[in-house]
């Protein structure tokens, strides 16, 4: 469903400039979760920018089913990859109610039938007919990104890009939208790349989990070797211990690789 080849993205120039994507290569088949993990500046939400068109600067070779994307995408790749934010409220639009916010990108690309679809995806991430005419300040954080994941489902496309979905939500809420997604995505058959610091999450929603760091996967890990801790890498190891809690001898002995 999806493939990147040799992606690199390069910012500034002279002294200032920065390598922050490095080769970066991995492929996905339909229906599964990729995930990719590491620290704050590792390349991870830079490689998600290049998939959504967000960033078009790169190269390298981008091939969604099938199909080469260049830098510049159509109206149709929009229809098939959806994105995500990590900030439930900076990525809803303050004075739109839910039903506008959720009824735009089906008036954009003609899709037809705005008000059964909004009633639809509404159902389907767990939220009946109240919230359609609120503000998003007038939602939790958790209520907001239950309908940014319904903005990205009206579109009914085939992969979602998941930037730290739930790293700005209570624990209880994590797990709450982490199993909503667990179920829209085997329903709809979705393939996920999720995106984030904590290997707990990653772990929860994918099979394949790539490790960043300074713009490069220096390990490529499965479910099954996180949950036995069978990790060849020192940087990964050191990446899970930090998952555990605070540990102060843990923070002394941790190194940058």
């Amino acid at each position: 469903m999806l493939e990147i080849s040799n992606l690199n993205i390069v910012f500034g120039s002279g002294a200032a400039k920065n390598h922050a994507l490095k080769d970066i290569s991995f492929r996905v088949e339909k229906g599964a979760s990729y995930g990719l993990v590491g620290e704050s500046g590792s390349g991870k939400s830079t490689v998600l920018n290049c998939l959504s068109g967000l960033l078009k600067a790169w190269t390298g070779t981008i091939t969604i089913d099938g199909q080469a994307q260049a830098p510049k995408r159509n109206a149709g790749f929009y229809r098939k990859v959806q994105m995500v934010f990590q900030d439930p409220y900076g990525s809803l639009h303050p004075r739109h109610t839910i039903d506008r916010t959720l009824k735009e990108p089906v008036m954009i690309h003609k899709l037809g039938d705005a008000n059964r679809r909004v009633e639809k995806v509404l159902d389907e991430v767990g939220l009946d007919s109240r919230f359609r005419f609120r503000y998003p300040h007038q939602l939790s954080g958790g209520q907001r990104q239950r309908v940014a994941v319904a903005r990205a489902l009206i579109m009914e496309p085939g992969i979602i890009l998941l930037d730290e979905p739930t790293s700005a939500l209570d624990v209880s809420i994590q797990a709450e939208v982490l199993n909503l997604l667990k179920r829209v995505g085997k329903e709809r058959a979705l393939t996920y790349i999720l995106v984030s610091h904590d290997l707990a999450v990653v772990s929860h929603m994918c099979q394949n989990i790539a490790v960043m760091n300074h713009g490069e996967i220096i390990e490529v890990i499965t479910k099954k070797q996180l949950a036995e801790e069978n990790l060849g890498h020192q940087y990964t190891r050191q990446l899970l211990s930090a998952c555990k809690g605070f540990n102060r001898e843990i923070i002394n002995d941790f190194q940058d690789y």
